[in-house]
């Protein structure tokens, strides 16, 4: 009695060696279909009538006033000298305008920070709260 094992050499007929690839594109193409069907459903817009606005944007921009104070203490009121007293003057009176404007302070190097920070000091007494340092890059 001799046993078959069920494959033998002479018998490579049942044996695939390549995948077939035709049921995997027939699903995909299958799911593109649904998928392509489907999506147009899925879009739900209500239309309605929005109202239209007529104004345009107000572009109000604060005005900026320039104050410097030179190597040798000098204030500089956009770019005239001023005393502390007129400063603190002219400080209040620009606090008083609507919007307010902003202060751009530029100091030399060899000012004392005691010199920089009156003039930080009457600004704010002033009214004045907005405030900007305006430096020079370096020269490279």
């Amino acid at each position: 009695m001799a046993m078959n094992p069920g494959f033998s050499d002479d018998e490579d007929d049942g044996l695939m060696n390549e995948i077939n690839m035709t049921p995997l594109v027939d699903v995909m193409l299958v799911l593109l279909i649904i998928f392509l069907v489907t999506i147009p459903a899925m879009h739900h817009a209500v239309k309605i009538d929005l109202p239209h606005a007529s104004s345009q944007p107000a572009d109000d921009k604060p005005q900026t006033i320039d104050v410097a104070i030179e190597g040798d203490g000098t204030l500089l009121w956009n770019d005239r000298a001023v005393t502390r007293a007129e400063l603190q003057a002219r400080i209040a009176q620009a606090a008083q305008r609507t919007p307010a404007p902003e202060l751009h302070l530029r100091a030399d190097r060899k000012v004392a920070y005691e010199r920089v920070a009156e003039v930080m000091s009457d600004a704010q007494a002033g009214g004045l709260t907005k405030l900007g340092f305006v430096t020079a890059p370096n020269a490279k």
